[in-house]
């Protein structure tokens, strides 16, 4: 799958990279698999002021190709957010990590196989529907595939609205305030 990995660079003191990740052709957008390309191409001029955005086109299974050109090495990595979809989220959710493997997403599997370090900011944003408990219903094996590619339906925009909020709010206070700080006000909500 192709991919664009869109990026803002902030403030001469503290450089974040912030790459969302998606794809590039018509037939992609508005898919799960596109949000966070999608959410951050659509909050680009809500993010702290400075930031300078570029768009790559580069296969989503190959991320880190174009995010190693960016991030030169493991510290600077420490100042990269990758934000993507994610399965074990209900939409409307998003979660702030740092560490840990690429799970089950390739492109951020791509990342760390790329920077040689798994110690870069996620922001992960919810595509499963919810229980009535509020628990991600993720689609069963073959499933998975089409979900991720199937576009979002009307009332799923409507909760996209509120992500879009959110995830302009985690970032400014990563960039602004730190991580921690984020994981605290965002991750509870």
């Amino acid at each position: 799958m192709e991919g664009i990995v869109r990026l803002a660079v902030y403030n001469a003191r503290v450089s974040w990279t912030i790459v969302g990740l998606g794809n590039p052709k018509d037939e992609y957008e508005g898919t799960r698999h596109n949000v966070g390309q999608d959410v951050v191409a659509e909050i680009e001029e809500k993010l702290p002021s400075g930031a300078k955005v570029r768009a790559l086109n580069v296969y989503m299974n190959n991320s880190g190709g174009a995010v190693r050109a960016l991030v030169p090495s493991a510290k600077a990595a420490q100042k990269l957010v990758v934000v993507h979809d994610e399965l074990d989220l209900p939409l409307g959710k998003i979660k702030i990590s740092t560490g840990g493997s690429g799970g089950g997403h390739n492109g951020v599997k791509s990342i760390i196989r790329a920077l040689k370090t798994e110690d870069f900011v996620r922001v992960r944003i919810g595509i499963s529907p919810s229980s009535p408990a509020g628990k991600p219903k993720r689609p069963d094996g073959k499933k998975v595939v089409d979900f991720v590619l199937g576009k979002f339906r009307p009332p799923e925009r409507e909760k996209l609205k509120k992500v879009k909020k959110l995830l302009s709010e985690a970032l400014a206070l990563i960039v602004e305030h730190g991580v921690d700080r984020a994981q605290s006000e965002i991750n509870a909500r």
